[in-house]
């Protein structure tokens, strides 16, 4: 069981953490918003690819300078994963919580360590697959975004990665392809 001290210690670097790479952006003048609804971090540039009837379709809508968007990106899923599974495991140590209780945080445990078991080998296979430079991929319940670091990206190779999707999360998951430029 987790002393309440270290809980409450591995809590205050994470707030550090965070603050330290907004300080970091702010001070470089970058205009990066993180906004917390439902889809973890949000870019006006972002490139929805989506998939219709007739096929994928792709836009681009700008460059943004991300070199360490996607590495704050994975930090912030990372400390909020953290910080859940730190949750679960005082209810699985907790003497008051039932047997039901327990089983139920243990399950939730082991799915968002699978879950993020999932993306990072997906990225692994993305990035090996491929020449992007950079893959940044999240789950957000029932839908995947995929985050692409590339000069363009053609309606073929969104198509292949959304395949590449579905064959690791499941055939039933929406999936959203966005395309980084890269700032060369």
């Amino acid at each position: 069981m987790l002393k309440k001290q270290t809980v409450w210690l591995l809590t205050m670097l994470s707030l550090m953490v965070v603050l330290s790479v907004y300080y970091i952006f702010s001070a470089n003048g970058n205009d990066l918003a993180f906004v917390d609804n439902g889809q973890d971090a949000a870019t006006e540039d972002a490139v929805p690819a989506t998939q219709s009837e007739e096929g994928v379709e792709v836009e681009n809508k700008g460059n943004v300078d991300s070199d360490e968007l996607f590495t704050t990106i994975r930090m912030e899923i990372q400390d909020e994963r953290s910080r859940k599974k730190s949750q679960l495991t005082e209810v699985v140590a907790s003497a008051n919580a039932s047997p039901t209780e327990k089983d139920e945080a243990l399950k939730e445990i082991d799915s968002l360590e699978e879950l993020s078991s999932k993306e990072n080998i997906l990225q692994d296979q993305l990035i090996a697959a491929t020449e992007y430079e950079d893959v940044l991929v999240r789950s957000d319940g029932d839908k995947v975004h995929v985050h692409v670091k590339t000069e363009e990206l053609s309606k073929t190779d969104a198509a292949n990665i959304m395949q590449m999707v579905r064959d690791e999360f499941g055939k039933d998951i929406r999936t959203e392809v966005n395309f980084q430029p890269t700032s060369k």
